[in-house]
């Protein structure tokens, strides 16, 4: 069984949770188990070994669990991007639409300098609202963005459509 079968088959999805209709992608029994999360992180890497990662940025909060082992893997840092009133210097922010209301998004405006080659980490890519406007916040600080990594991609709700189409994308498992 190879890495990316042994990491699906441990993916647990729970019905109507955390409301009625939605089929959450619990990834917890991946990281309960370490070999698995040795796998994930091996998966998530991969693609991105040899492209000259700097900054490893994950997303609030889910992508702060397998982000700073990611950019560790790619000897990167890792940048924390969180809701707004999170982060305690001053921020770049990004307003962006959820099913039923808005949201925003923060970065210190220091943690990403133009220099940095960035991927963009997160745990789940649903409908790419939380990634595409992490992808404006970086583009702000003027780094290049290598890549989205993500671990579990939901592929019925299309969220790969909500980022740029010139930057790639990975996602160690689609469901």
């Amino acid at each position: 069984m190879t890495a990316v079968q042994r990491l699906r088959s441990a993916l647990r999805e729970i019905p109507d949770f955390p409301k009625p209709g939605v089929m959450f992608q619990d990834i917890t029994p991946i990281m309960g188990n370490s070999e698995l999360l040795h796998d994930a992180i091996m998966v998530l890497a991969k693609p991105y070994r040899n492209l000259g990662i700097t900054k490893v940025v994950g997303v609030e909060s889910r992508g702060f669990i397998l982000g700073p082992q990611l950019a560790l893997h790619l000897e990167a840092g890792f940048v924390p991007v969180r809701k707004q009133g999170k982060l305690p210097y001053e921020t770049f922010a990004v307003e962006y639409n959820l099913e039923y209301g808005k949201d925003i998004i923060e970065m210190h405006i220091d943690a990403v300098k133009p220099s940095d080659r960035v991927l963009i980490h997160d745990d789940v890519l649903a409908t790419g609202g939380t990634a595409s406007a992490t992808e404006r916040l970086v583009t702000r600080s003027g780094a290049d963005i290598a890549g989205f990594s993500f671990l579990v991609e939901i592929g019925a709700l299309q969220g790969s459509r909500a980022l740029s189409g010139h930057i790639p994308f990975h996602a160690a498992i689609t469901t």
